[in-house]
């Protein structure tokens, strides 16, 4: 029996790219928590992003089909709001699932090291 692992056990091929960076990551995330959406400023605020910064990641993710886009004007003032589509819901949640299982086989690995008998060097 071999103790080698599998050939591509941490490839963790889930971790959807474009949900996979942090800007991104938030956007989606407090729109999770804000299922009726959010404001551009409301949701730049969440995330600590600049204007420039989260037009971009919110472009990248419309995109994707993951975020739709309404502009309009509130008080004679621009207004955008964002809302997570069903698609990008269903991506979040598979993304999160695939974290869930890299944080157990982390644990899991440790845990086998710490109790993996040491071998000895000296023969």
């Amino acid at each position: 029996m071999s103790n080698n692992p599998p050939s591509g056990r941490f490839a963790y091929d889930g971790l959807d790219r474009t949900i996979h960076e942090r800007a991104r990551l938030s956007i989606l995330t407090s729109l999770m928590c804000h299922p009726k959406g959010l404001s551009f400023v409301d949701m730049k605020k969440l995330c600590d992003l600049t204007d420039g910064n989260l037009s971009r990641h919110v472009k990248v993710l419309v995109d994707a089909g993951f975020v739709s886009v309404a502009k309009g004007y509130e008080e004679n003032r621009p207004h955008t709001h964002c809302k997570i589509t069903k698609v990008g819901q269903k991506q979040f949640l598979d993304y999160v699932s695939v974290l869930q299982q890299v944080v157990k086989d982390a644990a899991n690995e440790k845990k086998r090291v710490r109790s993996a008998p040491l071998k000895s060097s000296i023969m």
